[in-house]
C-alpha cells in the first residue's frame, strides 16, 4: 500500500498550519481588506484543525489491518469420488485435485510434480486419482476449459484435453481450444455443440459447491486418503508443492500413519 500522498498531505497541511499560526494576528492598517472578508484566527485555528481531523480520518482507514484470507483446510472429507480417474479403483489411497485450468501454479504442478506422480503412484497401481473442476472467475477461460475437457471426455479424450490445456494454460482461448480438438482428432461438431450447450456446467457447479464446502479457495488444492467405499478422508495440501511432499504425505498415508 502506498502512504506516500497521503503522507505528503499531512506535511503539506502541517506546514501550512504553521505558516498560518506564524502571522501576526493584525496586518498593517494599510493593508487591511475590508472587515467583512476577513477570519478571525479563531476560524482559521477551527478550519485547520477540520482538516487536520480529515486527513487523520484517511490515514486510519489506510492502515487500518485489512480482512486476513480464511485459513485453508488441512484436512477433509469427500463423498463425491465419481467421474474421471487415473489408476486403478482399488488402490489402496486415493487423491482428489481441485483445479482450474487456467491457474499458472496448476500449470506449474502439472509441469514439475504430477509426472513423478502418476509413474511412482498411480502406474503401480497404489493411487487412485481423481478429477475435481474448480474454475476461478478471475480467469476468464477457465470454464471454458473445463466445459471442454469434459465435452472431450464424451469422445474418450478427457485426460488428453486436460493435460494439454494445462499444460498450455497460458495460451488458453477459444481458438486454442478449439485447434487442440482438431488435434485430438474429437468430433469437432459434436464437440463445440456439446460446449456451446454448457451440457457440463450443473456437474463443473457441483464440483464448486463441493470444494467451498470444505474450505477451498485457490487452486490446485489435493485431498488425500486411503481409499474407503463412497468417502475419503485425510489430509489437504494446497499449491504447486515438490514432489517430495506428496510422496512423504502418501508414504506416511500408505503406512497407517496420518
Amino acid at each position: 500500500m502506498n502512504f506516500a500522498r497521503p503522507l505528503a498531505a499531512v506535511s503539506a497541511a502541517f506546514l501550512l498550519g504553521t505558516a498560518v499560526f506564524a502571522q501576526p494576528s493584525q496586518a498593517p492598517a494599510t493593508q487591511q481588506p475590508p472587515a467583512s472578508s476577513q477570519m478571525t484566527q479563531q476560524q482559521i485555528d477551527e478550519e485547520m484543525l477540520k482538516e487536520l481531523r480529515q486527513i487523520r480520518m484517511l490515514l486510519e482507514r489506510l492502515t487500518q489491518p485489512q480482512p486476513s484470507a480464511p485459513p485453508q483446510p488441512t484436512t477433509a472429507r469427500l463423498t463425491n469420488l465419481t467421474g474421471y480417474m487415473l489408476g486403478r479403483p482399488d488402490a489402496p489411497l486415493t487423491m482428489v485435485e481441485f483445479t482450474d485450468l487456467q491457474c499458472p501454479f496448476c500449470r506449474q504442478y502439472v509441469t514439475t510434480t504430477f509426472d513423478q506422480i502418476k509413474k511412482n503412484w498411480i502406474d503401480t497401481g497404489k493411487l487412485r486419482y481423481i478429477s475435481r473442476d474448480f474454475p476461478l472467475d478471475f480467469h476468464p477461460q477457465a470454464l471454458n476449459a473445463a466445459r471442454a475437457a469434459r465435452c472431450a471426455g464424451e469422445q474418450g479424450k478427457f485426460w488428453d484435453m486436460r493435460m494439454t490445456l494445462m499444460r498450455n494454460a497460458n495460451l488458453l482461448t477459444p481458438d486454442y481450444i478449439t485447434r487442440t480438438a482438431a488435434d485430438l482428432k474429437l468430433d469437432t461438431r459434436a464437440f463445440a455443440a456439446c460446449t456451446a450447450a454448457g451440457t457440463f456446467d450443473a456437474d463443473i457447479h457441483a464440483d464448486l459447491v463441493e470444494g467451498a464446502r470444505i474450505g477451498i479457495s485457490g487452486t490446485p488444492t489435493f485431498v488425500l486418503g486411503r481409499t474407503a467405499p463412497g468417502t475419503l478422508e485425510g489430509p489437504v495440501i494446497v499449491g504447486a508443492m515438490p514432489y517430495a511432499q506428496f510422496d512423504a504425505r502418501l508414504k506416511d498415508l500408505l503406512s497407517g500413519s496420518k
